[in-house]
């Protein structure tokens, strides 16, 4: 099934990519470091996504990486005003950044149509809040909860292992009640993984996408862009749009980008190549009345 409804918005995946939008209510995020950490920017900078084309935006109160400890309470005050903002000034879909399921029944509540669970179900209460919200979740591979220290990743073969995790989880997802069609799946490019893997888990995504539901490609400034053309914090954007249409290519069909309006672009032109969108005009060497 390609067409879904999602919050507000409906989108075919047989014909069109969704980019989502990067909000994070934290000081200690690894891209923005705390820029949209105030309500009124973060508020700002999710509508500001929406008007240059975002179709999403992802709202975390909690950074995956390790750190001091957030607790469930202070993650809610981060982000439920925000979604109710942002779900009030826009029809763009909003997602909540969460591995706690108390924090995403709270979040659907105030406007959240899918949770990003970044853990791969690690709270064994998530799964079920989730159905019962009859929200969208996105299913990531991760080894172990985030914010703690983990040893040097290991994998015989880290595609078949991530491949197996997410089928696993989409069974469990199932069984627990949450509809097929409202599964997206996450390989987790660098969460838990060193560049190695995540460049083969990009060069053979298709193989992730063969699993039947919708791919999201997290790949904007990360560090396995940075170590393949090394580029510090910063200066990321050519590498992430790269890595971006990579995953495209290979069935990705959500992308979750800091650089919305580059993002934007790019998607829409792939879109446009492979013959999924018009052009927005037809101006040059064409007759009169833009015919061909």
């Amino acid at each position: 099934m390609s067409e879904h409804i999602i919050g507000r918005r409906s989108f075919d995946f047989e014909k069109q990519i969704a980019v989502m939008a990067v909000v994070n209510r934290t000081p200690d995020s690894f891209y923005d470091r705390g820029r949209t950490y105030e309500i009124d920017a973060a508020v700002s900078s999710a509508v500001q996504a929406a008007e240059q084309g975002a179709d999403w935006v992802d709202i975390g109160g909690v950074p995956f990486g390790r750190g001091p400890a957030v607790s469930s309470a202070e993650e809610l005050e981060r982000i439920v005003p925000v979604i109710e903002q942002v779900a009030a000034a826009s029809d763009v879909v909003i997602s909540v950044d969460t591995y706690r399921a108390e924090v995403a029944e709270a979040a659907t509540s105030a406007g959240a149509s899918v949770i990003n669970d970044t853990s791969g179900f690690s709270d064994p209460r998530m799964a079920a809040t989730v159905a019962g919200s009859w929200a969208h979740v996105v299913i990531t591979h991760s080894a172990g909860r985030p914010r703690e220290e983990k040893p040097p990743a290991r994998y015989a073969d880290v595609v078949d292992e991530v491949r197996a995790f997410l089928a696993e989880r989409v069974d469990r997802a199932v069984e627990a009640g949450i509809p097929r069609e409202n599964i997206i799946l996450d390989p987790g490019h660098d969460l838990d993984k060193n560049t190695l893997h995540t460049l083969e888990i990009t060069r053979r995504l298709d193989e992730i996408v063969g699993l039947g539901l919708p791919v999201l490609a997290a790949v904007s400034n990360k560090d396995f862009i940075g170590e393949a053309i090394d580029r510090p914090q910063g200066e990321r954007i050519h590498g992430s749009i790269a890595a971006m249409m990579a995953c495209i290519e290979r069935g990705a069909r959500i992308v979750r980008m800091h650089d919305v309006a580059s993002a934007v672009d790019a998607a829409r032109m792939y879109e446009a190549v492979v013959g999924w969108r018009e052009p927005v005009r037809v101006e040059h060497n064409a007759q009169p009345g833009g015919n061909v």
